[in-house]
């Protein structure tokens, strides 16, 4: 059964609304192992699992990566772009960017990326496929040199403007698909400051409002029951880790809800407990100090904005140069930022810092 006869309905008008044209030799790819392999992933960093969320249906990251690639083929029709768009998160470990914070980067969120590259060298099957399409591995194995797959924040690129579409359709739901598809069709290529290709809006009208649609989801990305819930799997991978429950390869080739059933079946019985509270919660809180009682902690999040280009009589201008409501939209999320010193669930959890010998055998 081919990839998109296993979508949601949803999504796969979505994606039909980023390209008409679903391009049959894409389907090779997405059908590797490695690619399948992150359909075991979702794109909501953990909240599928939360109480705090209410996430609509799952959404994995190799969907998100299919959209990215569709983004790019609509508007370039460039097999390159579109295949390093594709495995740009092919890397992706289990519960995404929950793992940054595992590694102490919560802030910019690009630890994980550092295995892209020697997981796509060392496939057979990818390698095999960009042969047949006389495709050099070194022209699709990083999507940061193509622009419109990525750019520095705020720019609009086709990475940053699907997750934006695709969470704020699936678990935030501040999108709907009329209003997806009037925003995707206002969109051309223009060039930015820097003479670089990039999206942009071509009528002001249609950029403001996906500016006053988008940032009421930017707070989302950082607010404490995203923080505390992220941070929670990190001590939690961290602790099964530290007492042989859980390696970090396997973060990389089991699937969540594998990893999940070694959370609810740890011989740990602190960790087991600890988890299965954390099943029940539906609300986290904030604290200027440190709850010794509670699971609290002190943990930044990436600010997540887009400033994008549109298309003005002087040429390409960036939003906020060309809308007071923009801008001021904008400014209010940037200057409402500041986070609480501590967020916390209201349980107890102290997750295991170091290694520690075990004697039960761990079943696997």
């Amino acid at each position: 059964m081919k990839y998109y006869d296993l979508l949601n309905p949803e999504v796969f008008d979505y994606f039909s609304i980023l390209s008409e044209e679903f391009p049959s030799w894409l389907l090779d790819y997405i059908h590797t192992d490695e690619m399948e392999r992150i359909g075991k992933i979702s794109m909501s960093c953990g909240a599928d699992y939360s109480k705090c969320f209410d996430v609509k249906y799952w959404y994995s990251n190799l969907d998100h990566s299919v959209g990215v690639a569709l983004i790019l083929w609509h508007f370039t029709h460039d097999k390159k772009q579109t295949l390093a768009g594709l495995f740009h998160d092919i890397a992706t470990p289990c519960f995404k960017h929950c793992i940054d914070f595992m590694n102490g980067d919560s802030e910019h969120q690009e630890s994980t990326e550092e295995r892209t590259d020697d997981i796509l060298f060392s496939s057979k099957e990818i390698s095999s496929l960009l042969k047949r399409d006389l495709i050099s591995i070194y022209e699709v194995h990083d999507y940061k040199k193509y622009p419109l797959a990525d750019n520095d924040m705020p720019r609009l690129s086709a990475d940053r403007f699907e997750y934006n579409f695709s969470s704020g359709l699936t678990f935030f739901r501040v999108w709907n698909l009329d209003s997806i598809r009037e925003i995707y069709q206002d969109i051309t290529i223009s060039k930015n400051e820097e003479g670089l290709p990039e999206f942009a809006f071509q009528n002001q009208d249609v950029c403001e409002k996906y500016i006053q649609i988008i940032s009421k989801l930017w707070p989302e990305w950082i607010s404490d029951k995203d923080r505390v819930m992220m941070q929670f799997f990190a001590d939690m991978c961290k602790s099964m880790k530290n007492i042989g429950c859980l390696s970090i390869d396997e973060l990389y080739t089991l699937s969540e809800k594998e990893i999940i059933h070694l959370f609810l079946t740890c011989p740990d019985s602190y960790l087991r407990d600890s988890f299965q509270k954390f099943l029940t919660v539906d609300k986290a809180y904030s604290s200027p100090i440190l709850l010794k009682d509670k699971y609290s902690v002190s943990a930044k999040s990436k600010v997540r904005y887009i400033n994008p280009l549109v298309l003005t009589k002087d040429g390409a201008k960036r939003i906020t140069e060309v809308s007071a409501v923009s801008k001021k939209a904008i400014d209010d999320f940037l200057n409402s930022t500041k986070q609480e010193k501590y967020s916390y669930f209201d349980f107890s959890f102290n997750p295991y810092e170091g290694e520690k010998v075990y004697t039960k055998k761990i079943p696997r």
